[in-house]
């Protein structure tokens, strides 16, 4: 079914519920469209246009018809550092890459791929954002500065909390004045989301807490810097100039596409698929998304915006709100454009520090130290890829944390394929020995398993017992059968069960290991 067929399908009813929550998701993107341009330190007019493009053009084409997409803060740190490096103007044909990235690996179909991450390495992702975004974000809340990097920002934090409590009245834009804008917002957040009334349980918390924290900043005129927005919200457009071809001959700006392309793609399908979870409507076609992201971040990379993900926190409001089909997704782009050129003063009317105390609130939220319960139930080991994964994030760059992540994650299913145990036991009453295999036999348990069959004496009446085996591979098979001819050879006898092991090794490990550290088994 097309989409143009789909939409014919349409009823007046779920267009009813569309609009009513377009106008709730329009409320819970509006600021964090520019928190997060703010963050990632450009134009707020930026994030902006990227969560029209999210709406009106991944809308239209999203596999996931319910999850909105447009700037997220699990991007915030990686554009941070290419405008950076490359400045504002040149960080287009970067996006633009990775969009085409995006887009190639939804033609092949490996859509599915993107979401065979470790969740200890996804944890550790998100509590690295968002520590290194509540540490940049500090600054921006006091009206200060961000540092080059995510330790002088953790680092810079404690001077920063001291400039904050000093007063000054010849400063244009005061820390103090601006810090006490930032914690009326965090409070009203916080308040908001513990105590609002019922009937307003759908209006959003940091809706609330900006627009607070904005009237008493304009009441009482306080001397804090606002959000600069200009009346044509086109002016923020900056396409590809000539030269930015010439960087396609650059690794490294391929590099940084694919890492881009990689995340963005991770974080939007692991959002479709707990969009998935809050409603029982059409399941989520994973390659449809990622090619409709693919076009979206082409466009944004094209006029040289923000890139963009699925995110959660707009598709759960969407889903909370009663939005049945795309056109919820659809309509609230068409607000956001309608609203930026229309209402652009009113833009103008928020204090930056308010958006930097949005951003605080979220990178707290996203390092969800709650996650370190759930994964210690699965074995020390998944912590520490969780902290490694985190601590790479904060101290290197986000790509680099993210491979050393995976890395770890891959190397603990190596270790766990190579699980082989072995023992020789004696039985009692037949007086026969006994060799005992349990866990898992691949090609990188050949050696153990070899050295094992070598301490067979020759003449030895040995029985194999692999009631406690998952798996084995063939490699591992053929050890045994050529060990099987070489122990007859010299006057032993073997009984190994062929039927079972070949069993074994057609079928894949279906059984539950133990909960322990030695034989926990994790899918990656």
């Amino acid at each position: 079914m097309t989409w143009l067929q789909s939409f014919s399908l349409l009823r007046v009813a779920d267009l009813k519920h569309d609009l009513l929550a377009s106008v709730v998701v329009l409320l819970v993107a509006l600021p964090l469209c520019m928190g997060i341009a703010v963050a990632s330190g450009i134009p707020p007019g930026e994030g902006i246009v990227t969560g029209i493009i999210g709406g009106l053009v991944v809308g239209l084409l999203a596999g996931c018809p319910l999850q909105v997409s447009g700037p997220a803060a699990g991007l915030t740190v990686v554009v941070w550092e290419l405008v950076q490096v490359h400045g504002r103007d040149h960080i287009g044909i970067i996006i633009l890459l990775a969009g085409v990235i995006q887009i190639l690996a939804a033609w092949l179909k490996v859509g599915y791929w993107f979401r065979a991450v470790s969740p200890a390495v996804i944890h550790g992702m998100l509590a690295g954002i968002g520590l290194l975004l509540l540490a940049s974000q500090f600054h921006v809340m006091i009206d200060a500065v961000p540092q080059s990097s995510g330790l002088a920002n953790l680092s810079a934090i404690p001077d920063a909390i001291w400039n904050s409590l000093l007063t000054s009245n010849d400063a244009a834009s005061s820390h103090h004045e601006a810090a006490w804008v930032g914690l009326l917002t965090i409070s009203t957040i916080v308040l908001w989301t513990k105590f609002a009334p019922t009937a307003l349980g759908l209006v959003p918390p940091m809706l609330v807490g900006v627009t607070v924290a904005t009237a008493i900043g304009a009441f009482h005129q306080l001397p804090v810097s606002h959000v600069s927005v200009r009346d044509n919200l086109f002016w923020v457009i900056n396409l590809p100039q000539a030269d930015d071809v010439t960087h396609l001959l650059d690794m490294s700006i391929w590099a940084k596409a694919l890492g881009l392309a990689f995340i963005a793609s991770v974080e939007t399908l692991l959002s479709a698929t707990a969009v998935d979870q809050l409603h029982t409507g059409p399941r989520t076609r994973y390659n449809r998304e990622l090619f409709a992201h693919g076009v979206g971040n082409s466009l944004c990379g094209f006029l040289g915006v923000l890139p963009m993900t699925g995110v959660i926190v707009r598709s759960a409001a969407n889903v909370q709100a009663g939005g049945r089909t795309r056109m919820a997704t659809i309509f609230h782009g068409m607000w956001l454009l309608l609203f930026v050129s229309l209402l652009p003063f009113v833009l103008r009317l928020i204090p930056t520090a308010s958006l930097g105390a949005v951003l605080v609130y979220t990178g707290y939220k996203l390092m969800n130290v709650q996650a370190i319960k759930e994964l210690k139930p699965h074995g020390l080991s998944e912590i520490a890829i969780y902290l490694a994964t985190m601590v790479a994030i904060v101290t290197t760059n986000l790509l680099l944390g993210v491979l050393l992540g995976l890395g770890l994650a891959v190397g603990k299913l190596l270790y766990r394929t190579q699980s082989l145990q072995t023992a020789y036991l004696h039985d009692p009453h037949s007086g026969k020995l006994i060799l005992e295999l349990s866990g898992v036999a691949t090609f990188l348990s050949l050696p153990r398993l070899a050295q094992a069959l070598e301490r067979t004496p020759p003449l030895a009446d040995i029985s194999v017992r692999v009631d406690e085996l998952w798996h084995i591979d063939h490699a591992c098979l053929k050890l045994l059968e050529s060990w099987e001819t070489l122990h007859a050879g010299t006057g032993g006898h073997a009984v190994i069960p062929w039927e079972r092991l070949h069993n074994l090794a057609d079928c894949q490990i279906t059984r539950t290991a133990p909960h322990d550290e030695r034989s926990q088994r994790t899918a990656i």
